[in-house]
């Protein structure tokens, strides 16, 4: 089906009720390797339901769209859901942060395309420090990365991340039909523990196809928490 841009309410309404079962609905245990047990319990669950097809996407229909929309999959549960921006701001750091967001309130915060919060989700990253430059995207280079993850009682623990910045070139990608020359960068990060020494994190790889040219992260695959796991996130429309 056609989506003209007067019927984008509904059609965003539908794909995000695609993310929902993705979101945490109870309590949290306190302790993150526990939370990450039944992560991994419900993720094996997932698998065992039966799968919904997805509808296929042309870029003709993303043609009729207005505004900037990404689609994101979680990998851990293999469910998808699409956002679109709900806003951009600045703060006292470096780099513009974007939020997209589903109707749902299902949001993630990036900084020049790199992963920086998650609400909605359970286990959320509530903030995070990153290694960015100006308003080039992508990360700028390795060092320390400090999570501060939602635990119970909306209480918060922090992780911390030690990560090296690898380029491993250009690289041609296809986002739906559309053809990107990018740049592969890659974070290959080192898990610490958690403040209380609970939860270690091992290691975190991340990806990102960078279009310096136009100031964009293209496609990316970042890790959004020990509870979430990892998210891959493609720019389908600018």
């Amino acid at each position: 089906m056609m989506v003209t841009p007067m019927r984008l309410p509904l059609f965003a309404a539908l794909l995000a009720s695609l993310f929902l079962a993705a979101c945490s609905g109870g309590g949290e245990e306190p302790q993150l390797e526990l939370q990450v047990i039944n992560a991994g319990r419900a993720a094996i669950a997932a698998k065992i339901a039966p799968q919904v097809a997805r509808p296929p996407l042309t870029r003709a229909a993303l043609d009729t769209l207005e505004g900037s929309f990404v689609e994101v999959i979680l990998e851990r549960r293999d469910q998808l859901a699409y956002l679109h921006v709900g806003g951009q701001r600045r703060d006292d750091n470096p780099g513009l942060i974007t939020i997209w967001r589903t109707d749902d309130n299902i949001t993630l915060s990036m900084r020049n395309g790199v992963l920086i919060a998650t609400q909605g989700l359970g286990g959320d990253i509530l903030s995070s420090t990153v290694q960015v430059a100006g308003d080039t995207p992508g990360p700028s280079g390795g060092g320390e990365k400090i999570f501060y993850i939602r635990v119970l009682d909306n209480k918060k623990q922090r992780l911390a991340l030690v990560c090296d910045l690898v380029d491993l070139g250009p690289e041609t990608i296809e986002i739906v039909e559309r053809r990107d020359a990018t740049r592969h960068l890659q974070e290959r990060c080192t898990g610490g523990r958690a403040a209380d020494g609970s939860g270690e994190v091992g290691d975190v790889i991340n990806d990102y196809w960078v279009d310096s040219r136009n100031g964009r992260v293209l496609q990316s695959r970042q890790w959004a928490g020990p509870i979430t796991g990892y998210l891959r996130l493609r720019r389908l429309t600018y």
